[in-house]
């Protein structure tokens, strides 16, 4: 393998670039519309900060096999390859690299949330409380 070493802060910068990354409020109003939201954080992240109500929970070591609409394991939600996505994370950096993924599955309108669930919750946007033991 030859060609220049790209470091992450490289290689999310360019994979950005062939995103439509929504922010809070507009995530919100596609949810509206039928999008699908997707939360990639990790159980401990959803545990201590809440969940989106209406979002499809999928780790992201599932995500791709999850939402390949022709995909053995698909989630239900998962119907078909027009399907509008937006991928959240904590923070809105693992989300756009797992947009880029499901994209090259074919999932053309898959995007990410700027700025994560963080920036949902600092919006004032819907949130279940997280779970208290």
């Amino acid at each position: 393998m030859s060609g220049k070493t790209v470091g992450i802060d490289e290689l999310l910068e360019r994979v950005r670039e062939g995103l439509d990354r929504v922010g809070p409020q507009e995530a919100f109003e596609a949810s509206s519309a039928g999008a699908l939201l997707v939360d990639i954080r990790y159980a401990e992240l959803r545990e201590r900060d809440g969940l989106i109500p209406g979002a499809l929970v999928v780790e992201r070591n599932e995500l791709e096999w999850r939402l390949d609409p022709q995909g053995s394991h698909r989630a239900a939600e998962a119907a078909d390859h027009g399907l509008r996505i937006v991928v959240i994370c904590n923070e809105g950096y693992a989300s756009s690299l797992a947009a880029v993924s499901l994209r090259q599955l074919g999932l053309h309108r898959a995007t990410d949330l700027d700025g994560g669930f963080q920036a949902w919750r600092a919006a004032g946007l819907p949130v279940t409380p997280p779970v208290t033991p």
